[in-house]
């Protein structure tokens, strides 16, 4: 998969937020990385880099470069359309 960025996912397992978008990103057959910030502190650390005031802002998704925060569909789609 050459040239598509990496999705990843930051959140928490118990999150019913999350595991929506798990759900959204599995039912695409899309490759992503999930990241529990609650089980793991390295993808806490991570995920606080990404925000200035240093918060766990979860759901997070990252798409290559670009930051969605907690996206509604529309702008998740839109986002992985330029995928394609």
């Amino acid at each position: 998969m050459k040239g598509i960025p990496t999705i990843k996912l930051y959140g928490a397992q118990r999150c019913h937020k999350t595991q929506y978008y798990q759900t959204y990103l599995e039912t695409r057959n899309l490759h992503y990385a999930f990241l529990d910030v609650e089980k793991n502190e390295n993808y806490a650390e991570e995920l606080r880099s990404l925000y200035e005031n240093r918060k766990l802002n979860f759901p997070t998704i990252t798409i290559g470069k670009k930051k969605l925060r907690n996206p509604t569909d529309k702008e998740l789609n839109k986002w992985l359309e330029k995928l394609k």
